[in-house]
């Protein structure tokens, strides 16, 4: 096994450990609700200070119960997470085209610089360099 999988699985148990203990242990058993969001016990905490305090907006759109909130709140992750993901990985894809573009470039300079017998080229290697010039400074041109 080796090291990256080892670490993989370690992180994964630590999941799954974070999710199933406080089941098991039994945490927020003497509440009504207890796994409500912070909005709820903000809500609570709010109200008990100061019982005659309104709220300055209200929701635009109110889910029939609390299972339907939380299945939104774990769609909008799962979108948010989607999104990163795709950034942060064609952020690398470009990444390394531009690393693989640039020693395949490195690769077929030394091919054009080094003749037949091994000794440099440079008449050669500095053609192909103003030729690749040219051709960047005028896309029309045929």
């Amino acid at each position: 096994m080796s090291r990256n999988t080892k670490i993989n699985a370690l992180l994964l148990l630590v999941v799954v450990a974070l999710a199933v203990l406080p089941l098991v242990l039994g945490l927020g058993d003497h509440k009504e609700e207890p796994f409500t969001g912070a909005d709820a016990e903000a809500e609570t905490a709010i109200t008990e200070i100061d019982p005659g305090y309104e709220p300055w907006f209200s929701p635009l759109y109110e889910p029939p119960s609390g299972e339907i909130e939380s299945a939104l709140f774990a769609v909008q992750a799962a979108l948010g997470a989607g999104v990163l993901a795709y950034y942060f990985g064609l952020r690398r894809g470009r990444r390394q085209g531009e690393l693989r573009a640039r020693s395949e470039a490195g690769a077929q300079d030394t091919a054009d610089t080094v003749g037949p017998e091994g000794a440099e080229n440079t008449e050669s290697a500095a053609g192909t360099e103003r030729a690749a010039d040219s051709e960047k400074s005028a896309p029309g041109r045929v």
